[in-house]
């Protein structure tokens, strides 16, 4: 078997806010983003697509209770950098943009990140690695 794209999908409280939050920081819609239940935005050269559903739609797509995040985590995405620099400015724009940042820059190992959450909960890292 072949699958052709992964893309992921989360729940969210407000469509509103998380539009706001992720076009803050830059990153593009995919499509239009009119959906009453849905926004979806392209994360990456790649296009990694992460889909945002009201919480009461992604309840009924997976048939069970959605995660409380502030319990606990279901995933952590990691955003690549250029250079240190960029996580920087990275963490500039996360905090300007209302995100949460759970862990501050730091050196790991031969690299550089900060960590930060999205209004819902969401987590992310921005990592600088040295090729």
């Amino acid at each position: 078997m072949k699958t052709s794209k992964i893309w992921a999908n989360l729940g969210v409280e407000n469509l509103d806010i998380t539009t706001k939050f992720y076009s803050d920081l830059g990153f593009k819609p995919n499509g239009h983003n009119t959906n009453k239940e849905l926004r979806s935005f392209l994360f990456g050269d790649n296009n990694f697509i992460i889909h945002f559903f009201i919480k009461e739609r992604f309840k009924w797509a997976v048939n069970d209770e959605v995660a409380d995040l502030k319990l606990g985590n279901e995933i952590i995405f990691s955003l690549s950098a250029e250079n240190k620099d960029e996580v920087d400015q990275w963490l500039i724009a996360v905090k300007k943009a209302g995100g949460k940042v759970f862990a501050e820059p730091q050196d790991y190992g031969e690299g550089y990140f900060f960590g930060f959450s999205d209004p819902d909960g969401h987590k992310f890292n921005v990592l600088y690695w040295p090729q």
